[in-house]
């Protein structure tokens, strides 16, 4: 297997990149290389200071261009060829027949990323657009929630085929069987919801292959009703940063409390609270894959850590093992007497 990973893209690239890129050599095989894309010299210099400079495990793919946080993706992407978000995309792409990666990594603009291997790394057969999955820890176990920010604009046919795909995840990766189905909504009844939300509920009421349990609020996302939520984008996205900061905010909540009260009871709690706190924490589960990409796309959050990437290359590694992306071209296969043209 062969990972490339971009060294530039994060709020904390390339130091911490490069970090956790190195540190995740431990995950990989004999045979298995990472590919370290972005300004040569710095990760040179880097490799020298590790005592990595002759270490076969990784390869440096020299890059001039960065695309920044804030910039427009696909204005972005289109304008700087030799960025390392594109240069990364373009290892793994199929079209020259001769794709280098079979994983690339980024924590850096996540629209360019994503518009990017739309471009280069295409899509899955059978798939209408990718969609970004992020495992949600609850108390009633994982729950995938896709898409959080790929497609903000969908149509029905995309939202049920986020559901197919999102299960495959579930099942293949997390180990759920046969996961249960929901459509994020602002009610549990059939009557409310938009447009988009009441169209992709008939298709996937009609679907006998899904396990469909019908629409969530968001207050039961954590309550266990179902193992993969679909929803839009937009919705997703913010659906995602409220549980990350909510999470952060709780846990400093009790801490202070907790310290406030009796010092000596926060020391005896700590290691309780730091261990809730480690299953809550996004940094340990390090990315995201975008489903439905023709290569296995993993972007991570903005912010990462060393450690964050480190847990992005054990992802993809898991996502490769399992065979998601077979499990998904042949759940899709299915729908195309269903949604011809839908795309």
């Amino acid at each position: 297997m062969r990972i490339a990973i971009d060294v530039m893209g994060g709020d904390n690239a390339p130091d911490a990149i490069l970090a956790g890129a190195l540190d995740a050599a431990e995950l990989i095989g004999p045979s298995d290389t990472i590919v370290l894309v972005g300004d040569g010299q710095v990760i040179r210099r880097t490799l020298q200071q590790r005592g990595l400079a002759d270490d076969a495990r990784f390869e440096i793919e020299p890059t001039t261009e960065v695309i920044g946080m804030d910039e427009p993706p696909v204005t972005a992407v289109r304008g700087k060829p030799d960025s390392s978000i594109v240069r990364m995309t373009q290892l793994a792409s199929r079209r020259a027949g001769d794709r280098r990666c079979d994983v690339v990594v980024s924590a850096g603009n996540t629209g360019a990323f994503v518009a990017a291997s739309t471009m280069s790394v295409r899509r899955l057969p059978g798939v209408h657009r990718p969609g970004i999955a992020v495992t949600l820890p609850t108390f009633a176990g994982p729950v995938i929630l896709c898409d959080v920010g790929a497609n903000t604009e969908p149509r029905p046919p995309h939202l049920h085929q986020y559901g197919h795909m999102a299960a495959v995840y579930a099942s293949r990766v997390t180990g759920i069987d046969n996961p249960k189905v929901a459509l994020m909504s602002i009610g549990a009844e059939e009557t409310k919801g938009s447009l988009l939300v009441k169209e992709a509920n008939r298709l996937m009421r009609a679907d006998k292959r899904l396990n469909y349990v019908g629409y969530v609020e968001g207050r039961e996302l954590f309550a266990g009703k179902a193992n993969v939520v679909v929803c839009e984008g937009f919705t997703g996205n913010v659906i995602l940063k409220l549980a990350e900061g909510l999470s952060e905010g709780l846990f400093r909540t009790i801490a202070r409390e907790l310290m406030d009260t009796d010092p000596s009871l926060a020391k005896r709690f700590e290691p309780i609270v730091r261990s809730i706190y480690a299953k809550h924490d996004y940094h340990e589960y390090g990315g995201a894959p975008l489903l439905g990409a023709n290569s296995i796309c993993i972007i991570s959050h903005g912010s990462s850590e060393a450690r964050t990437i480190t847990a992005a290359v054990r992802t993809a590694i898991h996502f490769a093992r399992h065979e998601v992306n077979a499990g998904i071209v042949e759940a899709l296969g299915k729908l195309k007497p269903v949604e011809e043209g839908a795309a």
